[in-house]
């Protein structure tokens, strides 16, 4: 059998699309998170339902993108695990980010697509790319 086949039967499901991506926070971050992922990227906080209200965090969304930030007790930021998102104006926006003091590592590594790694202000890894 070669890489990426399979003789797995189909499943009676079918996955459409992401519906949104969790990164995890530790306690007490939720005004910084706002900063950043509200003033700083752009997105706007979406009302948690009341029921998840009480856990703490924040659920921004911009376009299709939606990120929750949950709070995490003996909270790790991930090093390596990230969301990749696409956008439009990737240097207008590696200029935002270094402005608000946040690293801006561009990455060529990926033939036909700009990129850059930075993190939010806990720590949290976050690619951004655009085709170029």
């Amino acid at each position: 059998m070669t890489a990426g086949t399979t003789t797995t039967p189909r499943p009676p499901f079918r996955l459409e699309h992401v519906d949104h991506v969790q990164l995890a926070a530790p306690p007490g971050s939720e005004e910084t998170l706002r900063a950043f992922y509200g003033t700083v990227l752009g997105m706007r906080e979406k009302p948690k339902p009341a029921a998840l209200a009480a856990r703490g965090g924040c659920w921004f969304t911009a376009g299709a993108v939606e990120l929750h930030l949950g709070i995490e007790e003996g909270f790790r930021p991930a090093r390596k695990a990230h969301p990749g998102l696409r956008v439009t104006g990737l240097d207008a926006l590696a200029e935002r980010l270094a402005a608000a003091g946040a690293p801006v590592v561009p990455d060529d590594s990926v033939p036909g697509r700009r990129r850059l790694h930075t993190e939010d202000p806990v720590g949290n890894r976050l690619e951004f790319l655009e085709d170029g």
